[in-house]
């Protein structure tokens, strides 16, 4: 079998007398757009912060192309965090110039407003800009060291329907390039559009992994042993991590 392009080992991150990440241990292939979803709290966000080397875990082992990541591992990934502080003082090619400008490698400037859809805004102040511009911007930020790992967190918080669609677009384009993504997002359709492999998170652990024909066989089918339901993400997604609020 081909070395995963990451490995996660009995990963564990705990805060005092709480638990974030609970001893989870996944795989993920090169060249997929892996889903990792779960509610408010379920320790998603943890677990990703800690492959992209911004936490550190309390235990467990992260493996980089069957290797332990080393400072290489920061040029070969882009991360779109869900909060991202931009300058209002410079344009949107002005900041993609500064950030090109921290990299020994990087993507043509042109090419990436070109993809995602900024080109016609790339005088425009970031002040200045829509929500979903916005986020397409911290996309291209992310794309612009040209990586071939990309972290998408929750990418289209906050937008309309037709900005939505045309992130999905890209996200496909991306990944059609060969790049591998890993995605954690609240929409269950962005996942079910986006996602090849998909696990579900909740109190830290790993609910259930798999493709979306996997999960929906395992959880909405009439021989599951569980009341019908209809099969979709977001009713499987519910099933494992049940209906109370989560604030």
């Amino acid at each position: 079998m081909p070395t995963p392009l990451i490995e996660v080992k009995n990963l564990t991150k705990t805060y005092k007398n709480a638990i974030a990440v609970n001893g989870i241990s996944f795989s993920i292939p090169a060249g997929i757009c892996f889903g990792l979803l779960g509610p408010n709290g379920a320790g998603k966000t943890t677990t990703i912060e800690i492959i992209e080397g911004i936490l550190q875990a309390t235990s467990g082992e992260i493996l980089y192309k069957g290797r332990p990541r080393d400072a290489s591992f920061q040029e070969d990934v882009g991360i779109q965090l869900q909060h991202t502080a931009l300058f209002s003082f410079l344009t949107v090619r002005e900041t993609l110039a500064t950030f090109q400008k921290l990299y020994r490698q990087s993507a043509d400037l042109d090419n990436i407003l070109a993809l995602c859809n900024l080109g016609e805004i790339g005088h425009q102040y970031n002040d200045r800009i829509s929500g979903g511009q916005r986020q397409r911007l911290l996309l291209a930020l992310a794309l612009i060291n040209d990586p071939q790992l990309l972290f998408l967190d929750e990418p289209s918080t906050g937008m309309d329907p037709q900005a939505r669609r045309n992130l999905w677009d890209i996200v496909h384009h991306i990944k059609s390039e060969g790049r591998t993504i890993v995605l954690t997002t609240h929409y269950m359709e962005e996942a079910e559009y986006l996602c090849d492999d998909i696990a579900i998170m909740d109190h830290g652990s790993i609910m259930d992994r798999g493709t979306l024909s996997d999960l929906l066989q395992r959880h909405c089918n009439e021989n599951s042993g569980q009341p019908y339901c209809e099969p979709n993400l977001e009713n499987v997604f519910l099933r494992l991590t049940g209906r109370q609020l989560r604030d």
